[in-house]
């Protein structure tokens, strides 16, 4: 007779504290305690102890007058030492390896930093020429690939709050939109075909396209982009829409590596 596995948490503490964690972390700001609880399904009273502790080790705080609990310094603390440690850059490498090994041209991995996308990650194809998207190295979002993808897997709000005029729209080849109307209508135009393209933007003679790497709650948490010379392209954009299809490849295993899994197509 087989054995069913128990689905159960071993340690139920455990299980309620992280998800109040992960439940406060998705959210766009401090929440009260029984909105935590209807949602996750725990007691009031457990949820009111365990954001107690919490608040003793500052995971959280409390804001008495509105009656909500947010994050707190030691949660930023976990932030700040999973971006030391660079897992992204470190799980993204051998992809991004292996995408430029396979296509032929170089690939970059980058976060959203502001309005900017600082890249963790460049692997240059061989025989291609040196590019400005090198380790380090922040460029505007609204005109790269990279940061096209991430931004259009964005809640609206927040890409009004980095773009709410058009003093926010830096240029560089004088290419890409300028203010806050076009840059939604490319955004639109991103989430319709799934990945994002840039012609010229950063570079003139030079065509990117970039996919979104979202993390276990649907947030863009990096993008992965391909660059290649503009003039070999083929006229009916065969070219792009073959790199954006490896790029999205790319990004899915980046996914998974980081712990998320895509739903399976029904």
């Amino acid at each position: 007779m087989s054995v069913i596995p128990d689905a159960r948490p071993q340690v139920p503490a455990a299980d309620h504290t992280l998800r109040i964690l992960s439940f406060l972390a998705r959210q766009r700001g401090p929440a009260p305690a029984r909105t935590i609880a209807t949602a996750l399904g725990i007691p009031r009273s457990t949820v009111y102890h365990l954001l107690t502790t919490l608040q003793q080790h500052q995971f959280v705080v409390h804001l008495p007058e509105d009656r909500r609990w947010g994050l707190g310094l030691a949660a930023f603390e976990l932030a700040g030492g999973y971006s030391r440690q660079e897992p992204l850059a470190r799980l993204g490498r051998p992809v991004l390896a292996e995408l430029a090994d396979r296509t032929g041209e170089s690939a970059h991995l980058a976060v959203m930093h502001g309005r900017d996308v600082l890249y963790i990650v460049e692997e240059r194809a061989p025989r291609r020429p040196a590019l400005v998207t090198d380790v380090g190295v922040r460029l505007p979002a609204h005109l790269t690939a990279t940061g096209r993808a991430m931004l259009a897997a964005l809640p609206a709000e927040q890409v009004r709050a980095l773009f709410p005029d058009a003093a926010a729209f830096a240029d560089r080849t004088g290419r890409g939109p300028r203010r806050p109307a076009e840059l939604r209508e490319l955004l639109r135009e991103v989430r319709s075909r799934a990945f994002a393209e840039e012609d010229g933007e950063v570079t003139l003679g030079m065509r990117s396209v970039g996919v979104a790497v979202r993390d276990h709650t649907g947030w863009p948490a990096a993008a992965i982009a391909l660059t290649w010379p503009a003039q070999a392209d083929s006229p009916d954009d065969a070219r792009a829409g073959e790199l954006a299809e490896r790029a999205g490849a790319a990004a899915g295993e980046l996914e998974r590596r980081i712990g998320r899994a895509r739903p399976t197509p029904a």
